[in-house]
Formats: structure tokens, C-alpha cells, sequence
């Protein structure tokens, strides 16, 4: 072993040890540096543990009300900044206990009774993760909420829908939006999903086979607001995959901003031209003065690939692992970390750029995207978007559906010829593709109308994109 050996006496753990851990293992081997914002739910499990063991008689009421007085001053001195974090004990758990015990002496060292580090950190990351959760919640709803916002504005405005990015039917924009809306709203269903997994109690496992001591896991579970308990415990101090669900439901929320980032991005391009965004959210370059880049969108999009690496992390470290408890997991908890951080960071900015801010001393809204209805429009009279509805109007007047398309594909390319729009060609040049085709047709080919007939369930047309807007206003109530 190579560095300057340790005293073996600040080592949190067993005199086994004849020599004394090396510097540079300590420091390999330590995680107090990113573990330590796990304090709250370490705090609050062990005094749930205590109490426990108080109600089970397995320590006195003195011991109780010393351990409840040291912790109660541990958390004030961490949340205060006082906290010292020693780096020879490990881990964020024996830097508490350890406290602890200097500050109650032997009730301090009862506290770790029927239990292990095994099942300690496996609760204390599913107790933070949940709170995580519950505050992701409503951020994903403010993205929600901030699209819902700019829909109800647009429920008019036409924008070309496409496929393989080439101009298909006219969407009404709000149409658009909604089909994001739809997407976080599965995202917010697989949240509150994991979150059910992840409410499982561990404490109590022990080191893997559970104890012989008369605890009370329900009592535990109970306090700390678990709704189940993990049933075996080899699994319940060995498996994270409550982290591995966290960090796919991550990678599929990132995707989906990441899709909308890029439409923002096309969006506002000079060859789009559909949106303007606040230049709150916008940068220039060092050297074209003109430039007004949709940096924060382009971040948004690019972070998608850092929380889905994370996945892939959390996914190759659990692979292998026989059972029990193995040293690889203390690795579970900087990806986690830092997708929940991307996470938060990337709903709050989105949903900003998006929908804006609130003045709460006004109520005036700032900020925002700028919708420019007239150039959507203009986009969408190009690339022939209402030839289905031609093709539709052609089997109301009795052509086989395939029959239609192939007299549409003429008509497109007249059209193309000529260098118009379908609704271009006159009434003689139409009835020449095909005898069907009366001087009606006409208005079958404007984009109000295309819009008003895709009026099945789900649709653009303007009445069922108020329900849509409606459905989910009703649900995010």
C-alpha cells in the first residue's frame, strides 16, 4: 500500500485491523464528499430507528432522549454550516454517528443496534429520492401548465404538421403543443410510478439476513411514511433498481425536452421563422453581432444525453453485482444525484423560456416565446399540405381511397408545374385531372377547413383542441 497510513482509531469501524488504511485508499474509498446531502434522511431515519428501539425495550428512554438531543443538534449544526466532515469516516453515516456519540457518549454507540450501513444507506437514499420526487412533481407540472398556457392562445393559428420534417396537413399550433403536454403527462405518471416502488422500507435488513433483535419495521415504515416494506432482505440492502427506474423515467422526461428544444431551435431559425424568443433566453456571439442564439433550448437539448449516460452508469454497475451489498454501489449515488439536479434545473428553465414568469405584485406576464401566426401560415400553404383533403373529398363523391390519392398526385404535380398551390388551380385545370372535382372543391383546400374536418377524437380541429386543453387543465387542477 502506498501513502502516509491513518491512525487506525479514526476509522469507523472494526480493531480486525492490525494496519492502518492509506491515504490514498481513504480517499479512493470515501464518499462524504457527495454522500453528505443525503444528512436529512439520515437524521431522520435513525430517530425513527430509535425510537423503535426505545418502544421495543431494546434501549431505555434515557438513551431515547439522548440520542433524540444529539441529533436534534446535528442537524442545526449542518444546516448552520458548523458540521465538521471528516473524510476518515467514510461516509455520511458514521460522520453522525460518530458526532453523535461525542456529543451523548454511550447512547450514541447503541444506536447502530439492529442495523447495518447495508440497510441505513439504502433507506436513507430511497427516503431523499422520494422527497426528490415529490418536488419534481410539481415542476413538471409548471412545464405542463406553461404549454397548456401558450395552447389556449393558439387554438386558431394553423402551422404545418410534418413528417420526415416535409410539410404533410395543417395542425392547428396549439395542436402541436398539446402533443408535449401528452408526453409529461405519461412522464408524470411514470414518476408517480417510481415513486411508489421507491417508497419501500429497507431498515431492518441489516447487513443482508436481518437481525435477531425484537425490532418493529412497521412502526419504522410508519414514521417515515414508507407504504410497504422491502420483504427480503438480501434484496433489500442489495438491489437499487428503485434508482435504475428513477434514472429511465429521467432519460425518457429528457428526451421528450429534448424534442421540443429542437422545434424551438427550428422554430426560431431565420428559415422557420415561427417564434421569437425573450432574450432573457437567448445569447450572441463573440463575433456576429446579428446572432441571437437559442443557447438555453440547445443546452436543454444536449443535457438529454448526460441523464440518459447516467442510466447507462447506473445500469453497468448493477449488472454483476452478486448478492448482497457489494462496495459498487456506493457508485449509485452521483448519477443520481446529479439526474435529479438536471432534472430540476431543466423544468424550471423550459417551463420559463416557454411560458414566461409571473409578476405575483402585478400578475402581468414576462417573458415567453413570441408566436408569429402569419409566417406559420405562410408555411404551411406550402408543400401541398390539404392534398389528403382533396384525396378525402374524392372518396365522399365515390373514388376508391387509393383511386383518389393517384388523381391528388396528378393535381400535385400540375400544381408543381404551373408553381401554385392546389387551391391555385382553377376550377377547369381541377375537373381536367378528374370529372369529379367540382368548383365545391375549393374550399375543401383552405387550411380552415382542412383543420375543422380532422375532427375524430384526438384531433386538430379546433373543438376538439379546447377538449384536449380542457382535459388537461382539469387534470393539473
Amino acid at each position: 500500500m502506498s501513502g502516509n497510513p491513518l491512525d487506525k482509531k479514526s476509522q469507523g469501524w472494526s480493531a480486525l485491523f492490525s494496519e492502518p488504511m492509506a491515504a490514498l485508499v481513504q480517499r479512493y474509498t470515501a464518499s462524504v464528499e457527495f454522500d453528505r446531502r443525503l444528512w436529512r434522511a439520515d437524521v431522520a431515519g435513525s430517530l425513527a430507528h430509535a425510537r423503535m428501539l426505545a418502544a421495543q425495550q431494546i434501549i431505555d428512554a434515557k438513551d431515547l432522549a439522548d440520542i433524540e438531543r444529539g441529533l436534534t443538534q446535528i442537524a442545526a449544526d449542518i444546516e448552520a454550516g458548523r458540521f465538521e466532515w471528516k473524510l476518515e469516516l467514510e461516509d455520511v453515516h458514521l460522520n453522525i454517528e460518530a458526532r453523535l456519540t461525542q456529543l451523548v457518549g454511550d447512547a450514541g454507540k447503541r444506536l447502530h443496534t439492529g442495523r447495518s450501513r447495508n440497510d441505513q444507506v439504502a433507506t436513507d437514499v430511497r427516503l431523499w429520492l422520494r422527497g426528490e420526487i415529490d418536488a419534481l412533481t410539481p415542476l413538471l407540472g409548471s412545464l405542463q401548465g406553461a404549454l397548456l398556457g401558450v395552447a389556449e392562445q393558439h387554438v386558431d393559428t394553423v402551422m404545418p404538421g410534418y413528417t420526415h420534417l416535409q410539410v404533410a396537413q395543417p395542425v392547428s399550433f396549439a395542436h402541436h403543443l398539446l402533443a408535449y403536454v401528452e408526453m409529461f403527462a405519461r412522464d408524470a405518471e411514470r414518476l408517480a410510478d417510481v415513486r411508489r416502488r421507491t417508497n419501500r422500507l429497507p431498515l431492518g435488513a441489516a447487513a443482508l439476513a436481518g437481525t435477531g433483535y425484537p425490532i418493529d419495521r412497521e412502526a419504522v415504515a410508519r414514521e417515515l411514511g414508507f407504504e410497504a416494506l422491502c420483504e427480503n432482505s438480501l434484496d433489500a440492502v442489495s438491489d437499487r433498481d428503485f434508482a435504475l427506474e428513477f434514472a429511465a423515467f429521467g432519460s425518457i422526461l429528457m428526451i421528450h425536452v429534448s424534442r421540443l428544444a429542437e422545434e424551438i431551435v427550428l422554430w426560431m431559425s431565420q428559415n422557420f421563422g415561427f417564434i421569437d424568443l425573450a432574450d432573457g433566453y437567448c445569447t450572441g456571439s463573440s463575433i456576429m453581432p446579428q446572432k441571437r442564439n437559442p443557447d438555453v433550448a440547445e443546452l436543454a437539448r444536449g443535457k438529454s444525453g448526460r441523464v440518459v449516460g447516467h442510466l447507462m452508469g447506473l445500469l453497468t454497475l448493477m449488472k454483476g453485482q452478486p448478492l448482497a451489498y457489494n462496495k459498487d454501489n456506493q457508485e449509485d449515488k452521483e448519477p443520481l444525484f446529479d439526474t435529479v439536479d438536471t432534472l430540476a434545473a431543466t423544468l424550471r428553465i423550459m417551463a420559463e423560456m416557454v411560458g414566461g414568469t409571473l409578476d405575483p405584485a402585478t400578475g402581468a406576464r414576462t417573458g415567453g416565446f413570441r408566436v408569429k401566426a402569419d409566417a406559420m401560415e405562410r408555411a404551411a400553404m406550402r408543400g401541398y399540405a390539404t392534398a389528403t383533403d382533396l384525396a378525402d373529398y374524392l372518396v365522399r363523391k365515390g373514388l376508391p381511397f387509393r383511386d383518389a390519392h393517384e388523381v391528388v398526385a396528378q393535381a400535385v404535380r400540375l400544381a408543381l408545374q404551373r408553381g401554385v398551390d392546389l387551391a391555385e388551380l382553377t376550377g377547369e385545370e381541377l375537373r381536367a385531372v378528374h370529372p369529379a372535382i367540382g368548383d365545391d372543391a375549393r374550399e375543401a383546400l383552405t387550411l380552415r377547413h382542412s383543420l375543422a374536418a380532422r375532427s375524430s377524437r384526438g384531433g386538430t380541429a379546433p373543438a376538439q383542441v379546447r377538449a384536449q386543453i380542457e382535459r388537461h387543465r382539469n387534470r393539473l387542477a
